[in-house]
């Protein structure tokens, strides 16, 4: 019988395709969701019962105790990218990565990857690096064998960075280059970033260590925007937008988000976020430590954004379109 792996997050950008890649693995899947009812999206990745939608809250030991019992393996991909209420960057970086670190030893769990971020730091200057920092730290003395994953910007076709910026370039004139879009990023392949999970499960070799997972390429924050409107067949003017207007900005774009269910387009914690690069350090060990050769993201971008075309696919054969 197939070796049962429990993946927490598996509704997410990273989840879906983790759970992807370990259906074709023949691994049994307990895809761990708050909401099953609305990720059955993913049964199709395997064949009938391969994969199990399992309500769980990584909030609750109870909830994360009985998603782990009887898995051979645990995958935590767990994350957000706001604050709000409880779903906060310590109660979900932090806090989860412990218990589901606690648990998983507990219950005799063989195998744990932990996805965390590039920039990871207690000392950080963002919210959400310090949280990832700390959860790397409490997985740790929890689950010391655990193997952790920083990737960069994960791009992907569900992603919340290209497709974001393109439906903006599309009602917008202007786009804003944040600190004078100087941030590096190393855009990393979502299904690279799988890849990567399976080879950490499989190989004994990346127990316990960490690895920085970049795409082949640097890019600054103004090259990804100047890409994106490229592949959109747009012309848009990219304003410079210093870091303390930005922020000021931000302050009020994420205002209606701590009213209302919806995700701000700017938060002051993203704003700090950029004043890092975010690009993978020399010496960490990396996609080829793993023997994984990443996808480029001119590779795999412009599959997903002709839908931000001003004719969509058939934008090519009517020709380029200026606004």
């Amino acid at each position: 019988m197939s070796k049962l792996v429990t993946v927490f997050g598996a509704s997410g950008l990273v989840g879906r395709h983790t759970v992807r890649a370990l259906a074709k693995a023949d691994w049994r899947i307990r895809a761990v969701c708050r909401h099953p009812n609305l990720a059955n999206y993913l049964l199709p990745a395997g064949h009938v019962g391969q994969i199990q939608l399992f309500k769980g809250n990584v909030t609750d030991d109870a909830s994360v105790a009985a998603a782990l019992a009887g898995a051979d393996v645990a995958v935590n991909q767990t994350g957000i990218l706001f604050s709000r209420g409880g779903q906060n960057f310590e109660a979900i970086h932090a806090d989860a990565a412990r218990r589901i670190g606690r648990c998983a030893r507990e219950a005799g769990v063989e195998a744990l990857v932990h996805i965390s971020a590039i920039g990871a730091d207690i000392e950080a200057g963002s919210s959400y690096a310090q949280s990832k920092g700390r959860g790397e730290k409490v997985l740790r003395e929890e689950f010391p064998d655990a193997t952790i994953l920083r990737p960069s910007l994960v791009f992907g076709p569900e992603d919340a960075f290209f497709n974001k910026f393109a439906w903006l370039a599309r009602i917008s004139p202007v786009l804003p280059l944040i600190g004078g879009g100087h941030t590096k990023f190393q855009p990393v392949f979502v299904g690279d970033v799988a890849a990567a999970i399976l080879r950490c499960i499989d190989d004994k070799a990346a127990v316990g260590k960490t690895y920085e997972l970049g795409g082949p390429t640097v890019y600054s924050f103004k090259e990804m925007l100047q890409f994106i409107l490229r592949e959109t067949g747009r012309k848009r003017l990219l304003v410079p937008w210093p870091f303390f207007l930005a922020s000021i900005n931000a302050f009020f774009l994420q205002m209606p988000s701590l009213l209302l269910p919806i995700a701000p387009l700017l938060t002051v914690d993203q704003v700090r976020l950029l004043k890092s690069d975010n690009v993978v350090r020399d010496g960490a060990l990396t996609f080829a430590d793993l023997g994984i050769a990443p996808d480029a993201m001119e590779a795999v971008v412009p599959g997903y954004l002709w839908r931000f075309r001003a004719k969509g696919q058939f934008h090519e054969i009517a020709g380029a379109v200026s606004d």
